[in-house]
């Protein structure tokens, strides 16, 4: 045989060898090195299956185990390694604050009614609920809403003793400062979604002794709320009596179509 043929025949067969090999590609039978990936720690906690109202009876269907990142878990959440009978030992407490569907589930949000009303639930110790008559007028046009803060302004209306037959003497002043309204009229939930309430009678949060100012005050006069800013919830309220300040204020009362200037005694 040539021996050109022969090289040339050689040739030939190496680059056929060459070609399936790369035709064939790499051996997938075995399968890639993959690094190992870190598990993320989870635990599972008790959440608001749906939306649970202020003043809302918790059952065991309001709420469910959802699985939630160690990291993140608060202490003050329910855990189901620690509690796994919470749904059933939690049933029947009453929502102090609202909770939104998906949030975890915290106690110092629920109460135990233990047989007693809503309000007397809700109550923190030492505290007193006591009602008193409103009208949209006096009640800041309706906008005030429970767990709102206001003011209790007392308006009185006295003959003027130094003066007979003169103008009445009219005095306003702040007997309650920054108290927390529980509920208006018998509603102690914002409902249906309205931003206001319009009612005949605002149930306020007191102490043993602001409980005795209001009483008196509602003998003598007529009673208006003045709502307070958000911001003011927190605020340390100054016990000064500042009564003296308003001492000698003038104001003009008008009677009978005229206008007349009366200075006010406290």
């Amino acid at each position: 045989m040539n021996r050109a043929r022969i090289v040339v025949l050689a040739i030939a067969v190496g680059a056929g060898g060459v070609a399936l090999y790369l035709a064939s590609g790499p051996d997938t039978s075995k399968p890639a090195p993959t690094e190992p990936v870190a598990q993320m720690q989870t635990v599972d906690v008790l959440v608001a299956k749906s939306d649970i109202g202020l003043g809302q009876t918790v059952t065991p269907e309001d709420m469910l185990w959802q699985t939630w990142p160690a990291a993140t878990a608060s202490n003050t959440f329910i855990r189901r390694n620690e509690r796994p009978d919470a749904t059933t030992q939690i049933a029947g407490s009453i929502a102090r604050s609202p909770f939104i569907a998906g949030e975890p589930i915290r106690e110092p949000k629920l109460v135990k009614a233990n047989g007693s009303g809503f309000m007397a639930a809700i109550l923190p110790t030492g505290m007193r609920a006591i009602s008193t008559e409103i009208s949209p007028e006096t009640g800041a046009g309706g906008f005030i809403l429970p767990n709102d803060r206001v003011d209790v302004i007392l308006t009185k209306r006295d003959k003027n003793a130094d003066r007979p037959g003169a103008p009445d003497v009219v005095n306003s002043e702040i007997i309650l400062s920054n108290v927390r309204v529980l509920a208006i009229d018998q509603a102690p939930k914002e409902k249906d979604g309205q931003n206001a309430v319009v009612g005949k009678t605002v149930t306020l949060e007191l102490r043993p002794e602001q409980a005795e100012t209001l009483s008196r005050a509602r003998q003598t006069g007529t009673l208006s709320l003045a709502l307070r800013s958000i911001a003011d919830i927190n605020m340390v309220e100054n016990k000064t009596d500042d009564s003296a300040s308003r001492r000698g204020e003038t104001i003009s009362v008008v009677r009978y179509g005229i206008s007349s200037s009366t200075t006010t005694q406290k």
